[in-house]
């Protein structure tokens, strides 16, 4: 397959892991929250993660165990922080609402996402960062207007007498306006982890993997952090609330059911968003996850309008098409930066790894 086609082909079927893993969390009653999300989370940060990496990554321990210290641990920080910010996600929509709450994250998710690994590589140079910057700066705005139109959505639906919670007035709305930046600020240190663990990948080609799957080893690292603070934080909840008993309650089946396959989708999507990701080179982690973030988007919006949520408000329904359009540009801006990356010389570990996988 085309050098450059693969890759973003891995990342586009990512982006439709992504845009519609949240469908399972349709499905959270008759569990409490926490009892559903430690399911959850321990399927989709440790158990599939590290099945998936055992069965592609030649000796995975002697990877992790012969990885710089360094990336190991800032891999896994990053992990953990990107939890944190996940939960005040949650307490920023009680303030301000899905839609304004979403737009925040999604794009500052994006921004940083790509921004940092951008700084941190010194790769402002590179003859593809003018088009990625651009690309970010579209993808931006798209999300911005995708927020809006969902606020003016919410507003058409309250003008209808429909029930929207969880917007607040004054000190308040502004509290969650601060919350939802930093969340925006943590989610994106997914990302961030991710390209800090590339000597974990490295370290995997050495031992035998190939470029694409070496990106298996690194996830098992970021998400360890991240599953320390979701399980935490779930049992924390469990024993604070006292809803221990909720794993046992009648008719709970289809809600593991859910959460169960909700957590094979979302690690599914990183999962094949960190093999485009490894395959793109250098600029690999900025070119792919604001793609990732903007195609996921697109799925997500699609599906909300084949469940009817956006019925009864055309204005709105107008705007967040437009927005699909803008994302749209911004992913073929970010297409484009792949095919204008120098090339670089391969190691000889990645030259004997790819001719390992093309025989």
């Amino acid at each position: 397959m085309n050098e450059m086609a693969l890759p973003i082909l891995l990342v586009v079927l990512a982006s439709f892991f992504q845009g519609t893993f949240g469908l399972g969390m349709k499905y959270i009653k008759p569990l409490a929250w926490e009892a559903w999300w430690l399911v959850h989370a321990t399927v989709a940060m440790l158990l599939f993660p590290w099945i998936w990496a055992l069965l592609v990554v030649p000796d995975l321990q002697g990877v992790l165990s012969q990885s710089p210290t360094d990336a190991v641990t800032k891999a896994a920080m990053y992990g953990f922080l990107w939890g944190i910010g996940g939960i005040m996600f949650g307490v920023s929509v009680r303030y301000v609402g899905m839609a304004l709450t979403y737009g925040i994250v999604m794009g500052l998710a994006a921004l940083m996402g790509a921004l940092i690994p951008l700084v941190q590589r010194g790769q402002m140079g590179n003859p593809a960062t003018p088009y990625v910057i651009l690309a970010m700066a579209v993808m931006v705005a798209g999300v911005a207007l995708a927020a809006y139109a969902g606020i003016r959505r919410d507003q058409v639906q309250v003008q209808e007498g429909r029930q929207i919670a969880g917007i607040q007035q004054g000190r308040a709305f502004r509290l969650g306006l601060a919350i939802a930046i930093a969340s925006g600020v943590l989610s994106a240190l997914l990302a961030v982890g991710f390209d800090n663990a590339q000597a974990i990948g490295d370290k995997a080609v050495q031992l035998g993997a190939i470029q694409r799957t070496s990106a298996l080893a690194r996830w098992v690292v970021v998400l360890a952090g991240a599953y320390l603070m979701n399980a935490g934080y779930a049992l924390f909840l469990l024993i604070k609330n006292g809803t221990f008993a909720s794993f046992k309650v009648d008719g709970a089946g289809q809600a593991y059911k859910w959460a169960v396959i909700a957590g094979l989708l979302w690690f599914a999507a990183l999962g094949v968003f960190g093999q485009g990701a490894a395959l793109m080179g250098e600029l690999g982690t900025v070119i792919a996850w604001p793609m990732l973030l903007g195609l996921a988007l697109i799925v997500s919006t699609a599906l909300a309008f084949w469940s009817g949520e956006w019925k009864g408000a055309p204005g709105p329904a107008r705007m967040m098409v437009a927005s699909v359009g803008v994302l749209l540009v911004a992913c073929f801006l970010l297409g484009y930066a792949k095919s204008v990356q120098p090339k670089a010389p391969a190691s000889p570990a990645t030259t004997e790894a790819a001719a390992a996988e093309s025989g």
